[in-house]
């Protein structure tokens, strides 16, 4: 039986009024979508702000986005690629605004 899937897992979060801007690490996104990378990867311990950076960046890059927050009970591979496919559904409706 499949799951009914939580649509909050796929918003972006909201940004933060206090949020502190990091030109130096917008920069190297930006120098990753210039190059023709397909993924990029963004690694920190935990409370280092990576969703804020990637919201944030997400917010001005005004581009489809799909966007998923995963926790560990999307451990499963069948939950996970339900989740996968809502997250790029979304992006694709996205994509007719742009």
């Amino acid at each position: 039986m499949s799951e009914a899937l939580l649509q909050t897992k796929l918003y972006i979060p909201p940004l933060r009024p206090n949020l502190v801007p990091r030109p130096q690490l917008t920069e190297r996104l930006n120098q990753g979508l210039q190059q023709g990378c397909t993924l990029t990867l963004i690694s920190a311990p935990a409370g280092f702000s990576k969703t804020a950076l990637v919201a944030s960046y997400v917010a001005d890059c005004g581009m489809p986005i799909a966007w998923l927050s995963l926790d560990k009970d999307d451990n499963r591979e069948e939950r996970f690629l339900n989740y996968l496919i809502a997250a790029l559904q979304a992006a694709n409706k996205m994509r007719r605004y742009f």
